[in-house]
């Protein structure tokens, strides 16, 4: 597990993504914390495009706190794009770096 602050989130695979289940509800509730998701998503992506970097990208599912490093292929209004369509809803990721 990886410890962040004093939360722990679980690794997992990107191939594993796949078969979470999410809610809708936004794990984040201040505006600028939604904001600087954003940002840091939006940097993520040109990163993983132009220099083929890898972010962690911190999130929650339905049962726990997970991380996944990987390269964001895309984002849209309310996802992230990752590699073989797999897909993360935005309103379930606390951030990235």
């Amino acid at each position: 597990m990886i410890e962040t602050a004093t939360t722990f989130f679980e690794p997992i695979e990107k191939e594993t993504i796949q078969s979470l289940h999410f809610p809708p509800v936004d794990v984040l509730e201040d505006k600028q914390l939604k904001r600087t998701r954003i940002a840091g998503l939006a940097r993520a992506l040109a990163l993983g495009n132009l220099e083929h970097i890898k972010t962690k990208i911190y999130f929650e599912d339905e049962l726990t706190k997970r991380v996944v490093e990987t390269t964001i292929w895309g984002i849209t209004d309310d996802k992230v794009i990752l590699k073989k369509g797999t897909i993360i809803p935005i309103n379930r990721i606390y951030y990235s770096q």
